[in-house]
């Protein structure tokens, strides 16, 4: 264990859940439940297979002897017929018809549909929970004023419930791209060496209607609505392209959300909780750092660059099929998948108990709200009287003044003494403050909150409340 190379994706980040979709054990029992699709098929549509071999086949569906698949692989180097072997073996009545009329890539390719379309259904599900925790967090906070930015300089108030709806938002994005993935998911079928079904218009002695119908019959007992259209020996590997892209778009909104984490816990706004035994620093004792959300941005840059493999490998098939897609494509979809369960496991953690501090955040707040609340100040002393062009001149020159004591002698923002001080401004300080609530400065934010709740994410969590209120334990 300690003497060669394990992936940190096994050990440190991804589900057992997930890492059994992509394992060997998941792979070879749905090559026999693919053998036994085609078999019942064939059987249906009148080929010499009994039901007394389809039983066999059945009965042994799930205790593959990988023992005798593996020694066999050692003299024919070819894993598919190496459990094909295997299979019959175990059921010697049935061994004459196991993978009757099909090439390897029935088995390889429609489990590979089979285990993208499982995989999506953990991600959906992890996304509406991450969205769910997010909601309540909006929920709770669209009321807080908090520093808004652009340029990540301070411009106008936003609030901190507001700003979490935009990570929403995003998610949301990703979840139609999921179940635009699910919804166009089809399985390759049995299509034969090059596409054209010729081994079967051998078998059904040209029979096209029966050719067709044995496609159907497998789909329904994989649980698909169709095949591809058309192929060479293998389905598209575009479909693994824009699959792994989807997996992308999740990573690009995990990184914004663990990115925009990052920076307000260094403004001490919000952090992600420490755990009771957590170590920031070897050697800094005090330090409290935001490791989650940076394991986020680190996954999610994974992802993001690993949607160029299957788009290359995509991009350079050759004709009806080359076999340098195989190494690639084993590597990248099933890594691609890891990563985003890794990264959306840290986000339902960490967005399960988010720790919000007001006080900094209302500090921080009045430190920039006077700028801000200039023209609010000038439109109360215009309708004392006063001249706007001229308020309007003396405002400019008293806030650079006052920015100049913030930046340049380190003080405090001062802009509301001096104004008050000014008789043009013919206001007490008093009257100035009034104004200055921060709530009176957020625009809509609250209502959009609530909109986009009610509107947006409310009918996806009621859609899919029946999965609500996971939670994830982390291994690090």
């Amino acid at each position: 264990m300690y003497n060669r190379y394990e992936s940190p994706f096994c050990t440190r980040y991804a589900s057992d859940e997930m890492q059994y979709l992509f394992s060997a054990d998941k792979k070879f029992k749905t090559w026999r439940k693919l053998w036994i699709a085609l078999a019942k098929a064939e059987h249906k549509l009148g080929l010499p297979i009994t039901e007394e071999q389809i039983k066999e086949l059945e009965a042994h569906a799930e205790d593959i002897n990988y023992e005798v698949a593996e020694e066999r692989e050692k003299l024919t180097r070819h894993d598919v017929m190496s459990h094909v072997y295997a299979y019959g073996v175990q059921c010697p009545n049935a061994k004459g018809i196991i993978h009757l009329g099909a090439t390897s890539c029935y088995v390889g390719d429609n489990t590979d549909i089979v285990i993208l379309r499982d995989a999506l259904h953990v991600v959906k599900r992890k996304v509406i929970n991450v969205i769910s925790n997010l909601a309540s967090f909006a929920e709770k906070y669209k009321n807080l004023p908090c520093l808004a930015y652009t340029h990540l300089q301070p411009a106008q108030l936003t609030t901190v419930g507001k700003r979490a709806t935009l990570w929403i938002n995003e998610l949301l994005y990703d979840l139609e791209e999921i179940n635009y993935r699910l919804s166009s998911l089809r399985l390759l079928g049995s299509k034969g060496t090059t596409g054209t079904q010729a081994s079967f218009v051998e078998l059904f002695n040209g029979d096209d209607e029966k050719i067709k119908k044995m496609d159907e019959y497998i789909c329904a007992d994989m649980g698909f609505s169709g095949v591809v259209p058309v192929s060479g020996q293998t389905y598209s590997r575009k479909i693994d392209a824009g699959v792994v892209a989807t997996l992308a778009g999740i990573a690009q909104s995990a990184s914004k959300f663990s990115n925009d984490l990052r920076i307000l816990q260094n403004f001490k706004e919000m952090e992600e909780t420490n755990k009771k035994n957590q170590i920031g620093s070897s050697a800094m004792p005090y330090k409290r750092n935001p490791m989650r959300s940076e394991r986020i941005t680190a996954l999610s840059r994974y992802v993001i660059i690993d949607s160029l493999n299957p788009a290359f490998t995509a991009a350079t098939q050759w004709f009806e099929r080359t076999l340098d897609d195989s190494a690639n494509k084993r590597i990248a979809v099933a890594e691609g998948f890891l990563a985003v369960d890794a990264i959306l496991n840290i986000m339902l953690n960490v967005t399960a108990d988010l720790v919000v501090y007001p006080k900094v955040i209302h500090q921080r707040v009045m430190k920039e709200l006077p700028f801000m609340a200039t023209e609010n100040i000038m439109m109360q002393a215009v309708k004392k009287g006063g001249d706007r062009q001229e308020l309007h001149e003396k405002l400019r020159t008293h806030s650079l003044a006052a920015a100049a004591v913030v930046k340049e002698e380190g003080g405090e923002n001062d802009l509301i003494d001096r104004v008050a001080a000014d008789s043009a401004f013919m206001l007490s300080k008093e009257e100035i403050l009034s104004v200055m609530e921060p709530i009176h400065f957020v625009g809509r934010a609250p209502k959009q909150v609530e909109e986009f709740l009610r509107d947006c994410v409310k009918p996806v969590l009621e859609e899919n409340k029946a999965i609500l209120g996971e939670q994830a334990d982390l291994k690090v």
